[in-house]
């Protein structure tokens, strides 16, 4: 086998890329993972509702997760960017790397919502996923802003917010009738005054500051900002679905362009670490399952 070539360059090191590279790596496969970008949860300060992992810093995972790919001397990381990639099926370049297949893991960019006071609480109390951060806000004053509550998703997300506390409150300029009635009758609280800022100290939310002059009281606030696609993906010309998010076949994993497989977060609005690790593990199956068979027909497997 030419040891110039790597079999699969993973592009991205979060708990998809890093997964997929345990796993390809144990299938005996030579790998090298690449991430020279921003952490999408550089704000979070810790990673729940991961089993066995739950409460751990994300540096920390990072930092174990490589070391014991460390046993494998068929994987290799580099902390660097990539910023193309050329090439088909089998024979893919991004600068000096040469690879037989792609997998992208590299996560999404959020946008969040242009409001006065977010920075510092963003990633602390003001989030997206209740799984991640709703056990330690529980029976908190929570509130949902979705400037835009027709969407089909938020309905069915603040009823569920219901579970963690008993005190919700709905932000939003847009409601229909009939789920206001639902959420009325679910005990929601529906604000519909257009909100100004966020009041805080440090990386505590307190209120919600509206329109109108009013303050309401708010310690945990949800929100589904916009999301975008590296500069990689976008350069590539992946096709996308609907909501921008990277399309995969469901049975191979692999994106529009053959050779090239996405796994985590740039793929599905299903975002949390768990998630993305199995994801990472799937994808890497699949790769591999194609590509040793690839490998043994043509000759180049012994």
């Amino acid at each position: 086998m030419n040891q110039d070539v790597f079999d699969v360059l993973i592009v991205g090191s979060g708990p998809a890329g890093l997964q997929a590279a345990v796993t390809l790596g144990r299938a005996r496969k030579r790998v090298l993972v690449v991430d020279g970008g921003p952490r999408r949860n550089a704000a979070a300060v810790h990673m729940n509702n991961f089993v066995s992992r739950d409460g751990i810093p994300p540096a920390d995972f990072r930092r174990e997760a490589r070391s014991q790919l460390a046993k494998y001397p068929n994987v290799l990381l580099r902390d660097e960017p990539i910023d193309a990639i050329e090439g088909r099926r089998g024979d893919f370049r991004a600068g000096t790397i040469r690879a037989r297949r792609v997998l992208l893991a590299t996560g999404l960019i959020d946008e969040p919502f242009a409001l006065e006071g977010i920075a510092p609480l963003w990633g602390h109390s003001v989030f997206q996923c209740p799984y991640c951060h709703g056990w330690e806000a529980r029976e908190g004053h929570w509130g949902y802003y979705a400037p835009d509550a027709s969407l089909p998703h938020v309905g069915p997300f603040v009823l569920m917010l219901r579970g963690w506390s008993t005190d919700v409150t709905l932000f939003t300029g847009t409601l229909g009738d009939e789920l206001r009635s639902r959420l009325l009758g679910a005990k929601v609280r529906i604000e519909t005054a257009a909100v100004t800022r966020l009041v805080g100290t440090g990386r505590q939310i307190e209120a919600v500051e509206l329109a109108d002059g009013r303050r309401i009281r708010c310690e945990a606030l949800m929100m589904h900002p916009p999301q975008q696609q590296v500069a990689l993906v976008l350069a590539l010309g992946l096709a996308l679905d609907d909501d921008g998010f990277v399309k995969i076949d469901p049975a191979t994993r692999e994106t529009s362009i053959s050779g090239i497989y996405a796994a985590g977060d740039l793929t599905t609005r299903g975002q949390a670490a768990i998630l993305a690790a199995a994801a990472g593990m799937q994808t890497a199956a699949a790769i591999n399952t194609e590509l040793t068979a690839d490998l043994v027909t043509s000759g180049l497997l012994p």
